[in-house]
């Protein structure tokens, strides 16, 4: 009997052993998995067999929550007008922003603007019956505006966006992405200064935005949208700045080319490009995020990907010296 008591407790201490490890082990893919479903880029994907749930339906449901619309652009018409295909049955980039999060969040991170407007991308790849649209986390935009992790505003915008998706895509999930982000290779935010008549400063703006707009066409790239925060602060009775615009600025080869294998890209595209200037001071910052963001946010390691992507930052970095030299 005292053989046939130990022999059983033996076998209930092996089995806990073997429950134990398998539920250690689950209970590490389970927080694996969560940790890269919270990456740099967050998807939202909803069934969509129906075709119900569109670009427009979501950003009417944005519209509901409060927030400006940029732009809802359908790039699918140019991938095939320019690329003769697309992968695509829908490929929207949509940028958007909420007027009072921006205006408390200038006051403590001047480099709003290099995320006002959010973009994102809302896509479906040809053939499935699915909708996804990929936007960037909290923690993504805290760390390229050299922000803290923990800020409430920053946090409390990316509350309100996920459950705009829930409300816009009910059935919908957060996606699980199978790759791992890289330590960035070079700078997050690319910046430039430029000096500026702290009181005469209107015509060197025109003259400076003119340029820049003569020169993005003939480099390859598109103005995709503009916003004049300086209006909406103004109206807010924020006076701090002379003028705070952003130009959301795209290149259609860029898109067409990472999308092929990242269409969750679209978070970064199209680029935020702001200018500013505070009263009383003679310089106006001007600055974007670089493209080693989506090398670093994506694991990108193509090389013919890379070219592509530095070429677009060596382009733009070239026309912004040119300017204010």
């Amino acid at each position: 009997m005292k053989q046939l008591i130990k022999g059983i407790v033996c076998v209930a201490l092996l089995a806990g052993m073997a429950w134990a490890k398998e539920n250690v082990k689950e209970v590490k893919t389970v927080a694996a998995a969560q940790k890269n479903m919270v990456g740099d880029i967050e998807v939202f994907t909803s069934e969509n067999a129906d075709g119900k749930i569109t670009p427009k339906t979501i950003q009417t449901a944005f519209e509901k929550a409060g927030f400006t619309i940029s732009a809802n652009r359908d790039m699918n018409k140019p991938f095939k007008i320019q690329f003769k295909e697309s992968g695509f049955d829908v490929y929207n980039l949509f940028t958007l922003y909420k007027k009072d999060t921006v205006l408390e969040l200038v006051k403590k991170f001047p480099n709003v603007g290099l995320f006002a407007p959010m973009s994102m991308s809302i896509y479906t790849k040809k053939g499935d019956k699915t909708i996804s649209v990929a936007s960037l986390s909290a923690k993504t935009m805290a760390k390229i505006m050299e922000a803290p992790q923990d800020d409430k505003t920053i946090n409390d915008l990316e509350h309100l966006v996920r459950e705009t998706l829930k409300k816009a895509m009910p059935n919908g999930h957060f996606e699980t992405l199978n790759y791992t982000p890289k330590e960035p290779k070079d700078e997050l935010v690319t910046q430039f200064k430029m000096e500026i008549d702290p009181k005469e400063w209107e015509d060197e703006l025109e003259e400076f935005k003119m340029g820049l707009e003569g020169e993005l066409a003939p480099n390859g790239f598109v103005i995709a949208g503009f916003n004049n925060l300086g209006d909406d602060f103004e109206e807010a009775k924020y006076e701090a700045y002379d003028f705070y615009e952003v130009y959301s600025i795209c290149k259609l080869p860029v898109i067409y080319t990472i999308a092929k294998t990242h269409p969750e890209a679209g978070a970064y595209a199209p680029c935020s490009l702001y200018l500013s200037k505070k009263k009383d001071v003679g310089v106006m910052q001007i600055a974007f995020p670089s493209v080693y963001n989506w090398m670093s946010s994506m694991g990108i390691d193509d090389a013919n990907d890379i070219k592509v992507l530095e070429a677009a930052q060596a382009g733009m970095k070239k026309i912004l010296t040119g300017l204010i030299e």
